[in-house]
């Protein structure tokens, strides 16, 4: 447990930083399954499913959740997905 007052106010930053962190990590995965529930069900299904996809994406690597290149490397993966069903 930290005793100084600024060591103090960090631990109740990273705690609620963390807390959002998990949240729109969350969205992202659970948009991810639909997108992915969704190649099943046809074409425009899963092309509304991977517009959410690749916005929620997009929003974890402007919070710094993601990095630029992996969220790229996503992207490409379920673009991918999509053009198969095509």
């Amino acid at each position: 447990m930290p005793n100084i007052k600024s060591a103090k106010k960090r631990v109740k930053v990273i705690k609620k930083k963390t807390l959002q962190n998990q949240i729109i990590k969350s969205q992202l995965k659970t948009a991810i399954k639909k997108f992915e529930a969704s190649l099943k069900q046809g074409q425009a299904a899963a092309s509304d499913a991977y517009k959410v996809v690749v916005k929620k994406t997009d929003q974890a690597v402007a919070k710094g959740i993601l990095h630029k290149n992996t969220a790229s490397r996503r992207k490409s993966q379920y673009s991918n997905m999509l053009n198969k069903i095509a």
